[in-house]
């Protein structure tokens, strides 16, 4: 038993063989599981009733709303529910809602001039490419191509036709630019603005840092994305967009439409067990106001530039009540900057095992959450969240210099 607890405290046990034969054994699986799932489907419907790609099916049916010049159409549940059905020839697929702001309609215009299959391929080979160019630039190292295509939140993303590689390439990329190119971190993290329910963090860490110019070119970026979709699709839109919002918040969100094993924040956990919504809302301010502040008590220290951009990622999870499991493509960046940072200087105890239960948890958080009613990827992020605000104040307290590794 001593040796086990030895073994997890000090990470031996995740050699480089099992680290590869660990990501190859799971990348068997999905294409497995992949070829199974679009066999075994009739068409573009799966066993389950549901199209390939699940939630693409309304990024896809809102581009042909804009194809049609009813932009607006997609924010009304009942006309965006028959649009994904006419997709499908008139089947009776079950409704995914539309709830991106209308910039992101440009993506879904572009997508939609392609056959549903062919947009689908389209849309998560360019963002998974994307996704894993970031990571690769963030930790380049030959072993990175292998374990980043493996993180089982991959697998999820897909299986959704999801955008978590897209969140994962503007926010990494952001990061990985921030202290050479500050105004093309300010572009990209305007243009995650695409789910600004991840952005609430941003502007606390880049005052606290100082990052001004990518502030400014940030609040450009956003302002330019809301005038062209003013000029191209007009005022009803936006006001459409404003009007669905409450839908979106009373039944998807307070209500668990989405269902509540799928997200994976403190909101949900507190309504899955039975809270009422204030109290879980009012969990879940009390979580964002404490990330905050240790946010920002980060972002103006002197601590290496890994640990703010770890915590950054991690925090931008942990702060939204809609964090879903497809989301956790992100905390693929927290794993990267600290994996970055402890195969330079060494890792600290428990951090590879942290690390490890991480890049895991995507794979085990919809299942454990449908059985134990506790959403694991909240524990494990907040676990991460901790592991950093300690390995910086204890770099603090031993005066480890801020050096940030190429």
């Amino acid at each position: 038993m001593a040796h086990f607890w030895q073994g997890l405290r000090s990470g031996e046990w995740l050699t480089r063989p099992r680290l590869r034969g660990y990501s190859l054994i799971l990348l068997a699986l999905y294409i497995v599981a992949i070829a199974a799932w679009i066999g075994l489907s009739d068409g573009l419907i799966d066993r389950n009733g549901k199209p390939i790609g699940t939630d693409f099916s309304n990024v896809y049916a809102a581009g042909h709303l804009a194809w049609q010049g009813h932009a607006a159409d997609a924010y009304d549940p009942p006309l965006q529910h028959a649009a994904e059905k006419s997709v499908f020839g008139g089947r009776d697929v079950p409704f995914f809602g539309w709830h991106y702001p209308p910039f992101f309609l440009g993506i879904a215009f572009l997508v939609a001039a392609l056959p549903y299959a062919w947009g689908l391929a389209l849309w998560l080979a360019l963002s998974f490419a994307a996704y894993l160019a970031t990571i690769r630039a963030i930790l380049p190292r030959p072993e990175t191509w292998l374990v980043a295509t493996a993180f089982p939140a991959v697998f999820v993303n897909i299986g959704h036709g999801q955008n978590g590689f897209l969140t994962t390439a503007l926010l990494g990329g952001a990061l990985h630019q921030l202290t050479q190119r500050p105004r093309l971190a300010g572009v990209l993290i305007g243009l995650l603005a695409y789910k600004p329910q991840f952005g609430v963090l941003i502007p606390i860490a880049l005052l606290a840092g100082g990052h001004w110019r990518s502030i400014g070119a940030a609040g450009l970026t956003v302002l330019g994305l809301v005038a062209l979709s003013y000029l191209t699709l007009g005022s009803s839109v936006w006001q459409a967009f404003a009007a669905s919002t409450t839908f979106t918040q009373t039944v998807v969100l307070e209500a668990g439409g989405t269902g509540w094993e799928k997200i994976q924040s403190i909101f949900s956990a507190v309504r899955m067990w039975g809270g009422s919504v204030p109290l879980a809302y009012a969990a879940q301010a009390t979580l964002a106001t404490a990330l905050a502040i240790t946010l920002a008590w980060l972002w103006r220290s002197g601590a290496a530039f890994e640990l703010k951009a770890a915590a950054l990622a991690a925090a931008c999870l942990l702060a939204t009540p809609y964090v879903l499991d497809y989301d956790l493509v992100v905390a693929g960046i927290s794993i990267a900057y600290l994996a970055r940072l402890g195969l330079a200087r060494g890792f600290r105890a428990f951090e590879i095992t942290l690390l490890a239960a991480a890049w895991t948890v995507p794979l085990l958080s919809r299942g454990i959450a449908k059985i134990s009613g506790v959403p694991l990827g909240l524990p494990i992020l907040l676990l991460l969240y901790v592991a950093i605000m300690r390995h910086a104040w204890q770099d603090r307290k031993l005066g480890v210099p801020s050096i940030a590794l190429a």
